[in-house]
């Protein structure tokens, strides 16, 4: 017996997991023990371990379909009611209980408090800005419900930074001034060295940043260094709720361990073998070097395909300042004319070896929502009908075969970018060649994000470049908001998107037809019931953001590597590598992956043995 269960440390595994816990799909059962190595530039990648441990109430399956994971169950009625089972005896990695208390002490001391939550409830539980009804009907069964269809309820419990409607309550009361006792609590606040304990309660609930050993988690991995540190170890939640084929309990692996390292070594050091699982600082531009010591260093390097709509976009910035260029962003023809003058097959012969996908920034062909149509819609490299859409608008050429602007101003575009890519420069001086030929310049501008982001915000951007729509998997029934104003950071509107976001409080409303419809269709895609009436919604936006060009798509489909100890087992070698859905890793659920090594040690096995 494992020395923890024998000193009544840990009771034995039949009392630690779920009495129905979930059960993992794998491909191969595996062996308990070991520990696997990863690289990270930063101890606030701690977080990444939420993101790859993907313990969810409801999750993503690999086919994109949202089933329940931690949940027992889910009941949804119309859209708008939805009853969460809990599985009866699941446990934070404490071993308390985990329990409808932990919803209720979220919603009603943590979230609909002012001192806490002073922006209120997130968005994806305010559909039409209505809040839930929350009720606890058991210790197992919460429910929330709108007298309106909530269709990001479920896919925001199932994102990569996930929405946390829960709290262990029993450690998070001891920093609450309705549970603790407050001179206890004034005495922790002075240690700590915070305001109040408003900001004491929010210094220790981590839910996503994960950087508080002290946190009881439901992750299958569960921190245990002090930070900040260069080597962070996590060790495997003995409470977990997962059980494989044989009911032996996962995480197979005991632990996971990360070492910091500059970004600019990562693929070096990989390349040296010092990481067992690596896909995060590791690039296409990569893969040649990481190939060659495959061999020498005991590790495979697989290419997962990447889920975003573009690997890069240009973004024309329709709220730009200038009043002569804003009128010119706001022509469909300008921005048709700059995309048919962009060599696509050039920038995928020449830096991503033509194994990319050319065309526009819209759903990928795993999509169930493409159309070859969306991609293709003014993606030719047209140079002729380039040059015809630009002088339809009286863009007129010099002597020197260079446009100007109707006040007399060269037609220089600058570019600029976060720089946080070499293949960004490159693929700018490919475009740079093929616009020279429509009489137009670009010059590149990067700088560091914070700048950028801030200059693209305030209008004294013309345009950028930046990776695509985030989803390029979508299905009809996750959420169509990049196709619509509705976010500051969205860069070819972010003055209309700041006016949603902010209900209307700040930035500018929009006063372009098109965009105008593309809200009006996400509010009517927020309001229905059904899977139909979602894709009827997102075809029509998919048309008109093809037709538009309010995005400048280059390729899609660009290959991630990922480097994988030889000995490890589980990880798929046809992946998808994406953030929202995917998780990165975590939609493949790396609780079942495992090394193929000799029988573990006892003490693991008795860890994750069978339950009796």
């Amino acid at each position: 017996m494992v020395p923890e269960v024998a000193s009544g440390a840990l009771p034995p595994v039949s009392k630690r997991i779920p009495s129905e816990p979930a059960l993992a799909e794998l491909e191969t059962i595996g062996r308990p023990g070991g520990e696997l190595r990863m690289l990270m530039a930063s101890p606030k990648d701690t977080r990444l371990m939420v993101v790859y441990g993907y313990a969810r109430l409801v999750a993503y399956t690999p086919a994109l379909a949202i089933v329940p994971d931690m949940l027992e169950a889910v009941d949804v009625e119309g859209g708008r009611v939805f009853t969460l089972h809990l599985r009866a005896g699941h446990k934070w990695s404490d071993g308390k209980p985990f329990t409808a208390e932990d919803f209720r002490y979220w919603f009603e001391d943590v979230a609909n408090n002012q001192h806490l939550s002073a922006a209120g409830l997130p968005t994806a539980l305010q559909p039409n800005r209505e809040p839930p009804k929350f009720a606890v009907l058991d210790a197992q069964t919460v429910r929330y419900s709108w007298s309106i269809p909530n269709p990001l309820f479920l896919p925001a419990l199932a994102g990569p930074d996930p929405l946390f409607i829960y709290r262990p309550a029993h450690y998070m009361k001891q920093f609450h001034i309705k549970y603790a006792d407050k001179e206890t609590l004034d005495a922790k606040v002075k240690r700590v060295g915070v305001r109040s304990w408003a900001a004491l309660h929010n210094k220790f609930d981590v839910m996503y940043r994960n950087d508080n050993p002290e946190m009881p988690s439901l992750e299958p991995w569960v921190l245990k260094t002090s930070l900040p540190a260069d080597r962070i170890v996590f060790e495997r939640n003995p409470y977990y709720y997962r059980v494989d084929g044989a009911g032996h309990q996962l995480p197979y692996i005991d632990r996971i361990v990360f070492n910091i390292a500059s970004s600019r070594i990562i693929a070096a050091k990989t390349g040296a073998g010092e990481s067992d699982l690596q896909a995060r600082y590791l690039s296409f531009d990569d893969y040649t070097f990481l190939k060659a010591g495959e061999a020498a260093n005991g590790y495979k390097v697989m290419l997962w395909r990447t889920g975003p709509g573009s690997q890069l976009a240009l973004y024309p910035n329709l709220n730009v300042d200038d009043e002569e260029w804003r009128r010119l962003m706001r022509d469909v023809r300008f921005r048709r004319a700059l995309s048919l003058a962009t060599n696509r097959h050039e920038i995928n012969q020449v830096i991503y070896f033509g194994l990319a996908i050319e065309g526009q920034n819209t759903v990928l062909p795993e999509s169930p929502l493409y159309r070859p149509e969306y991609r293709s819609a003014w993606a030719d490299f047209d140079i002729n009908e380039a040059n015809r859409q630009l002088d339809m608008i009286g863009l007129d050429r010099a002597s020197d075969g260079l446009r100007h602007l109707p006040d007399g101003r060269p037609l220089d575009i600058v570019v600029e970018d976060s720089g946080e890519s070499t293949d960004k420069s490159d693929v700018l001086e490919l475009i740079r060649d093929s616009w020279r030929q429509v009489g137009i310049r670009l010059f590149s501008r990067p700088s560091q994000l914070t700048l950028f982001r801030r200059r693209v915000f305030s209008g004294q951007t013309l345009m950028s470049l930046d990776k695509g729509i985030e989803n390029g998997l979508a299905t009809p029934d996750m959420s169509c908001w990049e196709l619509a104003p509705t976010a500051q950071h969205q860069l070819e509107w972010p003055k209309w998107g700041q006016y949603a976001e902010t209900n209307r409080t700040a930035g500018e409303p929009p006063d372009l037809p098109d965009v105008i419809r593309l809200r009006e269709l996400y509010e009517s895609w927020l309001g229905a019931a059904t899977g139909d009436k979602h894709a009827q919604v997102w075809h029509e936006m998919l048309r008109i953001w093809a037709d538009q060009v309010f995005t400048i798509g280059l390729v899609a489909g660009v290959q991630q590597p990922v480097v994988v100890n030889a000995r490890l087992r589980n990880v798929p070698t046809d992946g998808m590598y994406n953030w929202d859905p995917g998780a990165h890793f975590g939609l493949y659920k790396p609780d079942g992956f495992w090394f193929d090594q000799p029988a573990a040690p006892a003490a693991s096995a008795a860890l994750t043995g069978q339950p009796r």
